[in-house]
Parts: structure tokens; C-alpha cells; sequence
């Protein structure tokens, strides 16, 4: 009997330390798994619970000024030949508190390039309040190209980099001209919301459809420096199905945040009609026009009106007529605030300073920045500017008034506006 109790100790102690063995086993396998399953649900619930981060939800429209008197921000262009009409633009479309870019493309001579750059950085005005700058690197400028359009935006990026704070930019040519002073034209603009774009479009592109959008030109002034004219490849392409053409005026007062979108483009829409428009004939037509018009924060703020005065054929042709004296009426009777195509016949510019802006012996413009006391021989050394926020507003601005009044007034305001 003594002997077998050893062996049946045997016989139960084994299974016993097994599953032993096997229970903590099961238990560590247990934990561990209900650990990671835990583990996983809370990311997923985590994971799932968070909204994806985008860039463009942080790149908004800036805000627009609050300053009682607006800024504007000129680019007035030219090219051979314009040298002088551009510095008479330029001296009847200055105020202080404005910012100007002036530029002669590079078929003007290096020698009446080089006579713009030293008018600027001599005019005395100009020194002293360092707002007007001459684009000093000229680019290639090709009539009815996309040319047109890379030089207005580079003057626009210029004058965000270097201008400041301005509230509308405005594209002129060296064959414009103002038809009120700028203290009208300032006074006016501070009674209205600094979002809208001045800008005429229409998405009825009719025969444009044919002889623009379709067929595809090359802009010579992409890659060479000598200056020829647009020519056309032999196949067509068809009109854009991701976006909807507009087309209109190339002259428009564009507002700081439409600039701002235009260059910096946080959804890329500007960066793509500018590719499709490097093939487009008379890009300038229809560049900015098709990008207010398909940009979801920027189609609502479009005023159809170009604020120039134009006397065209019926139908228009490809340029409209040189304005003369016997167009003084009919000008004054638009209410705009500019006119073109003027030529070199300086009567009829003459009786624009005489009977409407008062011009100086100088050539620039009266206002509250300055006054000549009834003196039209007063020159740039015989006056200290005052405050330049005073503004003296003229017949003009009751003009201007009625012009922009009427525009965004009408009943059909809304319906105008990326139709």
C-alpha cells in the first residue's frame, strides 16, 4: 500500500500543472486581443470622427478696406510711340494717395524706355511720395495675344508686392484719358462696396465661338524677342466643357481681392484659363471675364460696365474710332469716367483739361490734395500738397454718380451680372 501513493501523486499532479499552463494561456491570449480590439475601435471612432484638413478651406477672400477714401492702383501701358501721350495720361490721372505702373513694352525704343524711366524718377511729385514706378524689366507686348494678359498681371503683382494697400485696380492705355478728376472719381467710389469688379461680360461669345474659342493661336511673344503677330495652327479645338467662355471689354477696374485670387488661385481655376487663353485670339477679351464668372466667390460681385466711353462701328469692327472734338459732347453726355482711343490730336485732349478736369500749366489735376487758386500757371514747385484725404469733388463727380447709380440700382442689376 506504502508504495503506490508516489505513483498517484504522479497521476495528478501533471494534468494539473497543464492546465494550469493552458488557463493562463487562454487568459494572456484573452487580454491581449480584447486590448488591440479596444485599441482599434477608439481610432476608428477617432479616425471617423475628424474632418478632413483642406489648404483651400483656409485660403478665404481677403477683407476689404475701411478707410473712408478708397485707393486705386493704375497700369497704364504703351508701346512705340506712346511715350509722351502715356506721361499726359499719367499726370491727369494722378492723386497722391493713389498707386501707378507705367509701361512701354519692348518694341518702344531703349531710348524712350529709358526717357520714361528718368521722367519718373525726376518728376519732383513723384519723388517725393514715391508712388509711381516705371516697369523697368519691359516685357514683349503682341496685339490680340496672351501677352497682354501675362503684362497686366505682372503690373498687378507689382503693385500688391510694392503699392501697399489699394482697394481697385484699373488698366488704362497710353491712348485713354480721364473725363472727371480723381477727387471725383475717388468721392464716388468711397460710397460703394469695394468688392465689385467693373467689368463687361456676357457668355453669348456668338461668332467668337468660331473664330476664337475653336481655333488655336501662337503668341509670339511667349519665346522670342522680336516682335510679329499671332499666327494660327491648322487644328481646332472644341469649346470647354470644366468651365463656361465669357467674353467682353479688355478695360476694367478689378477689385484687390479678385487681383489676389487671380495671381495666388487657391483652386487653381486662374492658373487654368490662363493655359487655355495662351491659344486664344484676343485673350484680353475674355481671360478675366471667364474666371469671375466661373469662380463661386466672385461671380456675385460683377458690375457689367467697362466705365469707358467708346465710339464703335455698327457692328463694332477690331478698333474703335480715334476720338476727336466733335466727340467732346457725347463723352461728357456717358458719364464715364474714362474715354478711348485717343491719337495724338491734342485739341480734343486740350478741351478735356480746360472744361473738365481744370489742368494745371503742369499737366496735372487739381483738388483737395492741391489747388492752383485760380492760377492755371501754377507749377509742381509752387504748391505744398495738404491733406490728401480731402477731397474736392466737381460737376464730374454728379456725373459719375448718376453712371454708377444707375448701373447697380437697376432691377436687372443681379440679372446682368455672369449672364
Amino acid at each position: 500500500m506504502e508504495t503506490n501513493k508516489p505513483q498517484k501523486k504522479k497521476n495528478w499532479f501533471l494534468p494539473l500543472v497543464l492546465s494550469l499552463l493552458l488557463s493562463t494561456l487562454l487568459i494572456f491570449i484573452t487580454v491581449f486581443t480584447s486590448s488591440r480590439s479596444s485599441s482599434s475601435r477608439l481610432y476608428k471612432t477617432r479616425v471617423k470622427n475628424e474632418l478632413p484638413h483642406f489648404v483651400e478651406s483656409k485660403l478665404k477672400v481677403s477683407a476689404t478696406s475701411k478707410d473712408p477714401v478708397p485707393r486705386l492702383a493704375y497700369l497704364i501701358s504703351g508701346s512705340m510711340g506712346d511715350g509722351e501721350s502715356l506721361k499726359r495720361t499719367l499726370k491727369a490721372l494722378y492723386h497722391p494717395r493713389n498707386q501707378y505702373a507705367v509701361h512701354l513694352d519692348l518694341e518702344a525704343s531703349a531710348e524712350e524706355r529709358m526717357d520714361l524711366a528718368k521722367f519718373v524718377k525726376n518728376e519732383p511729385l513723384f519723388t517725393k511720395l514715391g508712388n509711381v514706378r516705371a516697369v523697368v524689366r519691359a516685357n514683349l507686348v503682341t496685339y490680340r495675344g496672351p501677352t497682354m494678359v501675362t503684362n497686366t498681371l505682372h503690373a498687378a503683382a507689382i503693385l500688391l508686392k510694392e503699392g501697399g494697400d489699394w482697394d481697385w485696380f484699373i488698366n488704362l492705355s497710353a491712348s485713354d484719358y480721364p473725363l472727371v478728376t480723381q477727387d471725383d472719381l475717388l468721392h464716388v467710389l468711397s460710397s460703394i462696396p469695394r468688392n465689385l469688379n467693373f467689368i463687361e461680360h456676357t457668355s453669348d461669345i456668338g461668332w467668337k465661338e468660331n473664330q476664337r474659342a475653336k481655333p488655336v493661336i501662337i503668341d509670339p511673344g511667349l519665346y522670342s524677342l522680336q516682335k510679329s503677330d499671332v499666327f494660327w495652327v491648322s487644328e481646332k479645338r472644341s469649346v470647354p466643357t470644366a468651365y463656361k467662355l465669357f467674353t467682353g471689354s479688355a478695360w476694367m477696374m478689378l477689385s484687390r481681392p479678385f487681383i489676389e485670387y487671380i495671381l495666388w488661385g487657391w483652386d487653381n481655376l486662374p492658373r487654368i484659363v490662363l493655359m487655355y487663353y495662351a491659344n486664344f485670339l484676343s485673350s484680353p477679351e475674355g481671360y478675366f471675364h471667364t474666371v469671375i464668372c466661373n469662380a463661386e466667390e466672385f461671380r456675385n460681385t460683377t458690375v457689367n460696365h467697362d466705365l469707358h466711353f467708346i465710339s464703335w462701328d455698327t457692328p463694332p469692327k477690331q478698333h474703335p474710332h480715334f476720338l476727336v472734338s466733335d466727340d467732346f459732347q457725347r463723352m461728357v453726355d456717358s458719364n464715364a469716367p474714362f474715354a478711348r482711343k485717343f491719337g495724338r490730336n491734342k485739341s480734343v485732349l486740350d478741351k478735356i483739361d480746360s472744361e473738365l478736369l481744370g489742368s494745371n500749366a503742369d499737366g496735372f489735376v487739381p483738388g483737395g490734395w492741391f489747388s492752383t487758386q485760380g492760377n492755371a500757371n501754377v507749377t509742381v514747385p509752387d504748391y505744398n500738397l495738404k491733406n490728401i484725404t480731402t477731397l474736392r469733388p466737381g460737376p464730374g463727380a454728379e456725373r459719375l454718380k448718376r453712371l454708377i447709380t444707375g448701373l447697380i440700382s437697376a432691377e436687372d442689376f443681379h440679372a446682368k451680372q455672369c449672364t
